[in-house]
């Protein structure tokens, strides 16, 4: 039997994917009773890549590690087998300020207690999700929880955060977890930012996390600094290596002191989530974000979804709650149509409010037009 493969991304600040995911089925049923329909929640990488892997099956392990400015939060990776995957977001990202951006003291701490704890139970394949930090630390936080010791001038280990790296001296890897020997580790990761300079962590990310001119300034010196200590007690220089600069510089930590590998976060997840052997002999693919735009042809998870779908040979249209792309560049990108909630609601903050039965009008509207011929 065909089926209908919804696979879409969150609508921030509106719905989860997987509620969008609902709804849609919701909808698509209501006109094509009996029809089957396969959710699968998709992300990019950054927050919601979680949230994918558990409908995929993984199990939570909780873990309690430090948020971006030390808090404790309440956060867990999802694991199958020796495979965890772990979210930056989830413990080190924005989301989790206690009390406003906090440019120059947010840290990366948290994120490699989580990874600390996953090799601690036998982990031996890590999959990192690095979007939406709330920190520009080079990753120093991340390694240093992961065992490296990160010395200034006067022989006292220096603070977490960007201004305390701006210190770092010298820098100690002898003490590295013993279970990062053993293991493969992947980053999703879809920027190719260098670490330092106008294209990089501080300068074209700093500002979104509350670094005025002074701080990115500050910031940049300081990942220039920290570069120079990686290269010294590593002899290898990763400074200027694409996706260096992702995460405040988690990149750049990741491949120079971990030995990780980068791949674009959506081509993970859908590895993830076994995505192209749910999507053999699907009639359509249903993808999605909260906004369909130009960040959208670079990577994001409708991209990658239709990429995926149209290789297989399977028609995509995407839903979402608002349009900025012409039809030429959906065609162009694998998406057949596109059926936005500002069709139907004008009004941005009702749309937000209404978006679940919003969703289902329109996923009406998609089994009417494309699922005509046959209802299951």
């Amino acid at each position: 039997m065909t089926h209908v493969l919804v696979a879409s991304d969150k609508f921030k600040g509106s719905m989860t994917a997987a509620a969008v995911g609902d709804a849609v089925s919701t909808g698509l049923r209501r006109v094509r009773p009996g029809l089957e329909v396969v959710v699968i929640p998709v992300a990019d990488g950054g927050d919601g890549t979680l949230a994918a892997a558990f409908a995929a099956g993984y199990r939570a392990v909780p873990v309690t590690a430090s948020g971006p400015t030390g808090d404790p939060v309440h956060t867990s990776y999802a694991r199958r087998g020796d495979r965890a995957v772990v979210e930056l977001a989830d413990v080190s990202g924005l989301s989790r300020l206690p009390a406003g951006l906090a440019p120059l003291a947010a840290s990366s701490r948290g994120t490699g207690e989580v990874i600390a704890a996953a090799l601690d139970a036998g982990c031996r394949q890590i999959v990192l999700g690095i979007g939406g930090s709330a920190g520009t630390d080079g990753g120093a936080g991340l390694v240093s929880a992961l065992g490296a010791k990160l010395f200034g001038a006067d022989g006292i280990e220096i603070a977490d955060g960007g201004a305390g790296l701006a210190h770092v001296d010298r820098l100690e890897l002898d003490g590295l977890h013993p279970g990062l020997s053993g293991a493969d580790i992947v980053v999703a990761c879809d920027v190719d930012n260098p670490l330092t300079g106008p294209r990089g962590a501080a300068a074209v990310y700093g500002p979104q996390k509350g670094a005025l001119p002074f701080d990115v300034r500050r910031l940049d010196a300081a990942l220039v600094g920290w570069a120079d200590v990686a290269q010294s007690a590593t002899g290898s220089d990763w400074r200027d290596a694409p996706g260096a600069g992702a995460a405040g510089g988690v990149g750049f930590a990741a491949m120079a002191l971990l030995g990780a590998q980068l791949r674009p976060g959506i081509e993970l997840i859908l590895d993830l989530v076994d995505f192209r052997r749910r999507l053999r002999g699907a009639r359509l693919v249903i993808t999605g974000e909260g906004s369909l735009d130009e960040q959208t042809l670079h990577g994001k998870a409708p991209a990658g979804v239709a990429a995926a779908a149209v290789a297989a040979g399977v028609p995509v249209v995407a839903v979402c709650g608002r349009n900025m792309l012409s039809a030429e560049q959906l065609a162009a990108a694998g998406i057949s149509a596109a059926y936005s909630l500002n069709e139907l609601e004008s009004d941005m903050q009702r749309s937000m409010a209404d978006a679940g039965p919003l969703l289902e009008r329109l996923a009406g509207r998609i089994a009417a037009e494309h699922l005509a011929a046959r209802s299951s």
